[in-house]
């Protein structure tokens, strides 16, 4: 036998193992998320909602939030922080919409107040924030009508072609434990001058207990549609002839569901994720076998130990043609218990199982968070605001 054909084939195995190996080890390694925190605000009360919208025009996304007593904006890039307006009522703030309606740069803000979820008779307010000359100053809000208990608002384009101010309730009006009149889910048109009478119709009051909804868009036209989780479990909503018609992504799962996205996958599909039931423990994936919005949705749980879970977006992060899905969670009755936020990304195309990868562990309490690109580098950045923990952190993406 010549050894040193055995010695060479022998070092051959070897550096064809190590060269898998190190293959192996950089692929894993470009799959981990990589994101870089920066805290922009350390002191606010409650941060119940954001949103990520032009406020001034310069063609940088900047950051609104809702605190409990404040509406404010954070202006990019500096993060500076302007109060929109202050204790709009005596009770909290609690959501509010930014959206550029007019195509002229900035954003139009609607906000949500007068938080109280146990009196379903005289609670809630909305407002429309007409902007000043100097938008770094106080900007005066115009009281509009609402039903009991608001608590989510978007900005939405109807079948018609115009924008809604759609508001969504928590409870409908004189329910108590989530039974009675159902939720009514307004739209109101926005006037030429936004300080006359702002027409509002009802587009849905067949719910019950509806805690968060999102736009999106199921066909090719311009009508922006609802993804809307309550207690009655996920729907999704159609126009019909200027009719909204609710249809079921995932039945009531003891408790409902409290927080609903939709995304795409790995093979292309549709899919929508929801945390159940509300403030609940689980990140729930809904799937589906064709594009039929009225088909069967296969129901996948992809972690059933989170507490308090508030918070979810979709979107593509690592930059690999579909979405992945960012979940936040506040563990507000759990003492000692830590809070975060994580990435999922699916591992098999069709959504049935995902990979879970930690970006903030126990710095932030999330009460809410969005996804957007705030540095204009292409690459999708996540803001949160916590609640226990009082901040407003940019994870930059590193990815």
């Amino acid at each position: 036998m010549d050894t040193s054909q055995s010695t060479c084939s022998s070092s051959l195995i070897g550096c064809i193992s190590l060269a898998v190996f190190l293959n192996a080890s950089a692929v894993n390694a470009a799959e981990q998320p990589e994101f870089e925190a920066q805290t922009i605000d350390d002191s606010i009360k409650i941060g119940y909602g954001l949103a990520i919208e032009d406020v001034n025009g310069d063609g940088r996304k900047d950051i609104l939030l809702a605190d409990a007593h404040q509406i404010v904006w954070y202006e990019s890039p500096s993060w500076t922080k302007h109060i929109m307006t202050e204790k709009l009522t005596e009770r909290d703030h609690v959501c509010i919409a930014a959206r550029d309606l007019d195509g002229d740069g900035k954003a139009e803000v609607a906000v949500g107040a007068g938080w109280n979820p146990g009196d379903t008779e005289n609670s809630g307010s909305v407002h429309y924030l007409m902007p000043p000359q100097d938008l770094r100053k106080k900007w005066t809000p115009i009281k509009l009508p609402n039903e009991p208990t608001v608590h989510r608002m978007h900005w939405a384009k109807n079948w018609r072609g115009d924008w809604d101010l759609v508001v969504l309730p928590l409870h409908g009006r004189g329910n108590k434990g989530g039974k009675g009149y159902g939720v009514k889910m307004l739209a109101y048109t926005i006037p030429e001058n936004p300080k006359t009478e702002w027409p509002t119709r009802l587009i849905n009051g067949d719910l019950h207990m509806t805690h968060n909804f999102d736009v999106t868009q199921w066909d090719d036209d311009t009508t922006e549609e609802f993804l809307i989780a309550g207690r009655e479990g996920v729907f999704a909503s159609n126009w019909v002839d200027g009719a909204m018609q609710l249809h079921t992504i995932g039945n009531d799962q003891g408790g409902g569901a409290g927080e609903v996205r939709s995304g795409k996958l790995p093979d292309g599909k549709r899919f929508v994720t929801s945390i159940e039931p509300m403030h609940g423990s689980s990140v729930v994936v809904y799937t589906q076998s064709d594009s039929n919005l009225n088909g069967t949705w296969k129901r996948h749980v992809m972690e059933d130990k989170l507490k308090d879970g508030h918070a979810v977006a979709c979107a593509d992060l690592l930059g690999t043609g579909s979405d992945q899905i960012i979940v936040g969670w506040r563990a507000m009755r759990n003492s000692g218990v830590p809070v975060g936020i994580k990435l999922y990304k699916a591992s098999k195309p069709d959504g049935s199982e995902w990979k879970a990868s930690s970006i903030d562990d126990n710095q932030m309490a999330c009460e809410d968070l969005k996804v957007a690109d705030l540095n204009g580098d292409g690459k999708l950045d996540i803001i949160a605001a916590g609640r226990k923990t009082r901040n407003v952190i940019i994870y930059w993406n590193r990815h």
